[in-house]
């Protein structure tokens, strides 16, 4: 089944999610769904709270990222070849290197997108879909996207990190997107 995403505006995109249990309802087909989400709607990390659940869940694959670009791009990148993993209850131990800005969007927030410097490497200890814990270190664009994806499970967005002028020049388009009047090629669901 495929969800429509939780535009900008919606109280569930600020607030900070909940763990869950093995024994959450419904979870496994809940992940393929997400899968199916993100993939029509051509993301590369989707986190519940941006399919109205407030729980600590999200999915990320950066292969796909990977997979379009040419070989001097990829050393850019700072890792590679990207990973495809579910993270459940996920818990950031350390942010450590250069901040690096690259230029993020959001499915949430659709038609914006700006320069955003995160650190470049990640440690998060997090349980996969058959709920064993992992604590592991990613890179570059990979913990990019970890990031983006953890983010939205803090209740927070990818428009926080930017300046206040520039957060102010684009709250008409914020109106906008909130209000549902945007179009996009995948579904969405509008606050009020």
């Amino acid at each position: 089944m495929i969800f429509p995403i939780v535009a900008y505006g919606a109280p569930i995109l600020r607030k900070v999610a909940k763990d869950i249990s093995a024994d959450y309802p419904g979870l496994p087909t809940l992940i393929e769904d997400m899968w199916e989400t993100m993939y029509e709607s051509n993301g590369v990390g989707l986190a519940a709270p941006q399919i109205n659940k407030d729980i600590r869940l999200f999915v990320v694959d950066s292969t796909q990222i990977f997979q379009h670009l040419e070989e001097s791009e990829k050393e850019l990148m700072k890792d590679g070849p990207g990973i495809k993993k579910v993270f459940i209850n996920a818990r950031i131990e350390d942010l450590s290197g250069d901040e690096w800005p690259y230029n993020e969007g959001c499915l949430s927030i659709p038609k914006i997108r700006e320069d955003v410097y995160r650190k470049e490497q990640v440690t998060i200890t997090y349980q996969d879909e058959f709920f064993t814990t992992h604590t592991e270190t990613y890179k570059g664009i990979t913990a990019r996207v970890i990031l983006h994806e953890y983010d939205h499970i803090e209740g927070k967005l990818f428009i926080d990190y930017l300046s206040p002028f520039r957060r102010k020049l684009m709250q008409g388009k914020l109106k906008d997107i909130s209000k549902g009047n945007i179009k996009v090629d995948y579904k969405m669901i509008f606050p009020g």
